[in-house]
């Protein structure tokens, strides 16, 4: 995972990723952790996630879902305070790269809900087969085809 800050020599003092607030602008830095800081949040709760998906581990999607929503929360919160400010090349380039790891996250859902579908339509046929005992359906032999 991406570092929300970079740092030139390791024990070096950390400066944020940058979003165009003056460097001596403590307001302006202090908002700049808030969005950091969320998108790291959300960025972990997706990889995992993703991770999870992909490996076919347990999941648990309900948690998943609600550390996901509550970073977009937070993320969206944080960007409020920022509002009207041209992100910098560093953020631009950090939410990019969320963005892409969120497309992923989508994709691997995806295969995910559609794999549940075709097992829950696979166990719906076979419950109704066993229920079934041939009176009601129609099977007309022609040829060697059933119709």
């Amino acid at each position: 995972m991406l570092s929300a800050y970079a740092s030139a020599t390791p024990g070096a003092p950390k400066a944020p990723i940058g979003f165009g607030a003056r460097p001596n602008d403590e307001k302006g830095t202090v908002m700049l952790s808030l969005v950091e800081n969320a998108i790291e949040r959300l960025e972990e709760a997706v990889e995992q996630e993703t991770a999870a998906l992909q490996t076919r581990a347990g999941v648990d999607l309900r948690e998943f879902n609600d550390r996901k929503s509550q970073g977009l929360l937070e993320l969206t919160r944080a960007m409020r305070h920022i509002e009207g400010t041209a992100p910098g090349p560093a953020l631009a380039k950090r939410l990019a790269q969320l963005r892409s790891k969120l497309e992923i996250n989508s994709a691997a859902l995806k295969m995910h809900l559609e794999a549940v579908r075709e097992v829950s339509a696979v166990m719906a046929d076979a419950m109704r087969d066993a229920e079934s005992d041939g009176t009601y359906s129609r099977s007309i032999r022609s040829g060697g085809m059933t119709l």
